[in-house]
């Protein structure tokens, strides 16, 4: 059983574990709300109209959006059960204890035996003892206390009632394997990995429709559009560069207004995994413009290795997750920087040294990761 974001919603670090890990067992996905605090914008009414839909209709997935050939795969079971849409409170913590044990305790019942749980989020603190488990596992895939656009103060409250309870802790990356250390529970690392035969795509002579109308050559950017944007480095680069267009693709969460004054820059709306690899391979450069902000600093950004993936030169911000790419891309600490080494492989390509560099991403496929991961969850220890 999983507590994480939506099912396809967006293809997250814990849904390429599980995907990899359907062939061999039942999986039961708990679609779980995040404690952002609800904004008047389109984005928030149509994320409460999708959950109120799954609330109504106990959306159980058939299609995971995540394949790269375009078969049909097994989906996991996915509740979508109601919650109150905040933890803050302890009338809201014991509400939503008690929604949730209502609508998962029947399906646990039903199990064959007691599942293993994991959650990605410390949310589902006050279930431990409650629901019937055999054994409980903390994904840790971000630092929420932290994380732009959410209640930090509630979920550091319930993460630190979490990780005492759990059975076994996983971390993403060293700064939040430290993070539970501090709170007295070790960890095992496990970075995230890449589907290496998803990112192999064949030039097309079509320009994807996302480009269409922009002066090339392009600067490639998708994920979320948010605050971990470094405004002062895509200024830079936008108002540094004599030709080529800066673009943006994602859902916007909350992004600086700055972002859309910019020369030289596009924001296009998100587009399905699948079409990623088109739209890198129309692409002259990729680049992860982040800032450097404690929520940076802990994540593992899912599109380093992806960037690497697709052979195409990637330009990034010096980050603990990305210094050890050093040699695969070109990591910068200054805005001039990370112009000019844009600007260079614009024109110049992916050095040779840089591509050899990433003959390893062999060696961090999500299926070997799957297989970890699963050994880690039911109790197998790991060197």
């Amino acid at each position: 059983m999983v507590f994480a974001d939506d099912w396809g919603r967006h293809p997250s670090s814990c849904q390429h574990l599980v995907r990899h890990m359907l062939p061999h067992r039942q999986v039961v996905w708990v679609n779980t709300i995040g404690t952002r605090p609800p904004r008047l914008d389109w984005g928030t009414v149509k994320r409460a109209a999708g959950k109120i839909k799954g609330w109504v209709f106990g959306r159980v997935g058939q299609v995971s959006n995540l394949p790269s050939d375009g078969k049909l795969e097994t989906c996991p079971t996915v509740i979508s059960p109601k919650m109150w849409p905040s933890f803050r409170s302890a009338f809201g913590r014991r509400l939503n204890r008690r929604l949730l044990l209502r609508a998962l305790t029947p399906v646990v019942a039903g199990l064959p035996s007691p599942p293993v749980v994991v959650t990605t989020l410390p949310l589902v603190a006050d279930l431990i003892g409650e629901l019937p488990a055999a054994r409980w596992v903390y994904y840790c895939v971000d630092d929420f206390s932290v994380w732009p656009g959410y209640d930090g103060e509630t979920m550091l409250r319930m993460e630190r009632d979490l990780v005492p309870k759990v059975d076994a802790a996983v971390a993403v990356s060293e700064t939040l394997k430290a993070k539970l250390a501090a709170m007295g529970r070790e960890s095992l690392l496990l970075t995230h990995g890449v589907d290496l035969e998803h990112w192999k795509a064949t030039p097309s002579p079509d320009l994807p429709p996302e480009f269409a109308g922009l002066e090339p050559p392009f600067a490639l950017f998708w994920g979320v559009i948010d605050r971990r944007m470094d405004v002062g480095f895509v200024r830079h680069l936008c108002e540094h560069l004599d030709r080529g267009t800066v673009v943006l693709v994602g859902p916007q969460e909350d992004p600086d207004p700055a972002l859309k004054t910019l020369p030289r820059l596009a924001i296009r709306p998100p587009v399905a995994f699948a079409r990623l690899p088109a739209l890198a391979q129309a692409t002259a450069v990729l680049v992860m413009p982040y800032a450097d902000l404690p929520a940076t600093r802990a994540m593992q950004p899912l599109k380093l290795k992806e960037y690497l993936a697709t052979g195409k030169p990637a330009v990034v911000r010096s980050l603990p997750s990305t210094i050890g790419w050093a040699d695969a891309a070109d990591v910068c600490e200054t805005a001039e920087a990370f112009t000019a080494a844009v600007k260079r492989r614009c024109e110049g390509g992916l050095p040779a040294g840089q591509g050899q560099a990433r003959e390893r991403l062999t060696e961090e496929s999500w299926s070997v990761k799957a297989a970890t991961f699963a050994a880690f969850v039911d109790g197998v220890k790991i060197a």
